[in-house]
């Protein structure tokens, strides 16, 4: 079956009212019930509209067809991630490289197990959708709040912050990933937040020289 390609997952329509935010609130609300009731294979357009308590009509106004829906909902997800990287990477800027690397990997831990459920469910979703252009601007957003926020550490500089950013990011999208995929259980996620600071840490810090901004 070929699958939808990303002009076909872009939504009909972006709400601009407050009415219709609210809207699409609630179908995205609905549409993650029902995921994790039934996974993505059970989720249905109608299902959705009905848990959303809107019109299937109404819900087509926004999105063409499930796949556009789950494709928005990803989006969001992925979204939360990067913005909350991004406001990390803003609010430790001059800060030990230590601080800093504790602080990045804590809120990207955060951001995905703040619903594990939901982070778990979407990992499958992506992978039954056109997602390379959408983990691409992702990515982009991620690396960008690294890299600036390497270029302005207190006591270390790089001479190459752009690979240096690239390789704890893929650290961290990595080891994220298997963990969720496997399971995420508490135990799982203790592991994670002990010891994938300690790996960027480690790999930052060897490639690390000395001097740094000015605060």
């Amino acid at each position: 079956m070929k699958l939808p390609t990303t002009l076909d997952l872009k939504p009909r329509k972006t709400p601009r009212q407050a009415r219709s935010e609210l809207t699409v609130d609630v179908i995205f609300q609905a549409a993650i019930q029902v995921l994790l009731a039934g996974g993505p294979y059970k989720l249905t357009t109608t299902r959705v509209a009905e848990r959303a308590g809107v019109s299937v009509g109404t819900l087509y106004q926004y999105f063409p067809h499930k796949q556009a829906l789950l494709y928005a909902v990803l989006q969001r997800h992925l979204n939360g991630i990067a913005a909350a990287v991004e406001a990390a990477c803003k609010a430790h800027q001059g800060d030990s490289v230590s601080t800093m690397v504790d602080s990045l990997v804590a809120a990207y831990i955060d951001a995905k197990a703040v619903h594990v459920p939901v982070s778990r469910a979407l990992y499958k979703v992506a992978a039954e959708l056109e997602v390379g252009e959408l983990r691409g601007e992702i990515s982009k957003r991620i690396h960008r709040a690294i890299v600036n926020l390497l270029q302005n550490a207190s006591n270390t500089k790089f001479d190459d912050a752009p690979a240096v950013a690239f390789t704890m990011q893929a650290a961290m999208t990595g080891t994220a990933r298997a963990v969720f995929e496997s399971g995420a259980t508490p135990a799982m996620l203790n592991t994670l937040r002990s010891q994938l600071p300690l790996m960027c840490k480690g790999y930052v810090l060897s490639v690390a020289k000395p001097g740094g901004a000015s605060r």
